[in-house]
């Protein structure tokens, strides 16, 4: 997996916690740098383990399912991105709450990064480096919760099916590609 394809798949795990992190945004009555930067954290650091864990939970089941590794990755990121398409759609925006309370940020950061472990057991199969993946996927997913606290402030949920739908449509064309990559059409 090049660095264009990792980015791609940074941003679009990253998308849920961006969406949720404008609604934190949109809820504090003041947003500071180190509350964002606090958001950023949680769910910067769940999406960086979550795969970790999943690469791990995959390596141990790969020599057993070598011969349909390619059609489990795109069958994990198509439903993924299925999944958040249709979040996206349903606009139900997410209950905007200020608390970053350690239970309140520990559930939404397992929530948000659940398909980060489906991804991760897709690194098993594929040649990735799984460590500077990993942490990149992280750093990537605490800029834009940073971030997504801002411009909650600054804007509201406005930006919030959006941020859902391009995740979901980059995690479809990333297993699309990696299906195609294997049966030598691309």
């Amino acid at each position: 997996m090049g660095w264009l394809e990792l980015t791609l798949l940074a941003v679009g795990l990253s998308m849920d916690a961006f969406a949720v992190s404008i609604c934190k945004g949109l809820a504090m009555d003041r947003v500071t740098l180190g509350r964002a930067a606090l958001v950023g954290l949680w769910f910067g650091g769940f999406q960086g383990l979550m795969p970790l864990a999943g690469w791990f939970l995959g390596s141990r089941f790969a020599a057993y399912i070598t011969a349909v590794d390619h059609w489990i990755a795109f069958g994990l990121l198509v439903l993924l991105g299925v999944n958040m398409l249709r979040e996206a759609r349903g606009g139900e925006a997410e209950e905007a709450d200020a608390s970053l309370g350690v239970k309140i940020m520990l559930a939404m950061a397992v929530a948000t990064s659940i398909d980060a472990l489906a991804v991760g057991i897709t690194f098993a199969f594929l040649e990735v480096a799984v460590l500077p993946a990993v942490c990149f996927i992280g750093v990537v997913t605490f800029l834009l919760s940073a971030l997504g606290v801002k411009l909650g402030s600054l804007c509201g949920t406005r930006f919030q099916a959006k941020a859902e739908a391009l995740g979901g449509i980059i995690l479809v064309l990333l297993g699309v590609k990696i299906l195609l990559e294997h049966l030598g059409v691309l």
